[in-house]
């Protein structure tokens, strides 16, 4: 059976209050963004300081590589960058041209992958599995399950066995549903809620249960 749990978070650690996102220099492309394409947005203002500290929360230096889908204006980017993570360690996937722009000035550093994360897997962007953990900033809930099966499975692909993927929803419950969940052997974990963000978030851990056919083999369908 799919596992989903929760736990509690914990309070936000003074070294990383300069994480929240930088008024109308965030806020101004965020809303052309919605306006835009809403569906790839999928909410009305950058993720607060508070939510990327609970998600970024269980990543270190030690880490190493870690891969970020739908980073947007870099809230979570600057997180991981004060965990200690290292800008070259950052492989940062959006597919909203501005975004793009706009993170590849922020990050000289860190490589900025236009793409669609449905694609993660054809795309090949790491040779074996080297990533230490993956932050999703994709509106899941809303897209379509064959699309959350391919993103899931793409970003699988690439983690080192042992390693978790880290996403937030607005919604009162689990992002996945439990058949994507069980068809890619996934466990979900709620680690915490942010009250003080718009809206209100819950973050999620997805961790592999056992290795399973479906994160091996790229053109299986679900």
């Amino acid at each position: 059976m799919t596992s989903v749990s929760q736990s509690n978070s914990t309070s936000e650690p003074a070294h990383l209050d300069d994480t929240g996102h930088r008024g109308v220099a965030d806020i101004l492309p965020f809303l052309r963004a919605c306006i835009g394409n809403p569906a790839q947005v999928a909410a009305i203002t950058p993720s607060s300081r508070q939510l990327a500290y609970l998600m970024t929360r269980e990543i270190s230096a030690e880490t190493g590589p870690v891969l970020e889908l739908g980073p947007g204006t870099g809230v979570f980017t600057r997180a991981l960058l004060a965990r200690g993570v290292r800008e070259c360690d950052l492989t940062l996937v959006e597919c909203h041209d501005d975004f793009s722009r706009l993170l590849n000035g922020r990050f000289p550093e860190a490589r900025v992958v236009p793409l669609d994360a449905v694609r993660l897997g054809p795309a090949k962007l790491f040779d074996g599995r080297p990533v230490g953990a993956v932050i999703s900033g994709l509106p899941l809930r809303l897209m379509p399950p064959k699309k959350v099966f391919a993103v899931l499975r793409g970003a699988f692909g690439y983690m080192r066995p042992g390693s978790a993927l880290f996403q937030f929803t607005y919604r009162p419950r689990c992002p996945v549903s439990r058949r994507v969940l069980d068809r890619l052997g996934l466990t979900a974990t709620c680690i915490g809620s942010v009250f003080w963000n718009a809206p209100p978030a819950a973050v999620y851990r997805f961790e592999a249960r056992s290795p399973s056919p479906f994160l091996s083999a790229p053109h299986r369908r679900l």
